[in-house]
């Protein structure tokens, strides 16, 4: 465990978040009483790359893009209606 003064851990921070990141604890003291701990925040989340949710979501049939509008949604795009839920 390292301890270090603010006025330190201000002047060295790129060095003490090295310790920390290689498991060591970084005290810090404002004069003699510690005052925060700096430690490592543990594994981080994994990255999600392309295609990882390939055969996790059911596909989605062409016809629910490209079939055309019921009047009434149509109406309300186009702004020629108001929302009768609103």
């Amino acid at each position: 465990m390292t301890t270090v003064t603010i006025h330190q851990a201000k002047t060295q921070l790129s060095k003490l978040i090295a310790k920390a990141e290689a498991g060591e604890e970084v005290v810090i003291m404002r004069g003699k009483k510690p005052v925060a701990k700096l430690t490592a925040t543990g594994p981080q989340k994994r990255k999600l790359t392309f295609g990882c949710l390939k055969g996790k979501i059911p596909p989605v049939p062409d016809a629910f893009f490209f079939d055309p509008l019921p009047e009434g949604e149509l109406r309300l795009w186009e702004g020629a209606d108001e929302d009768p839920l609103r």
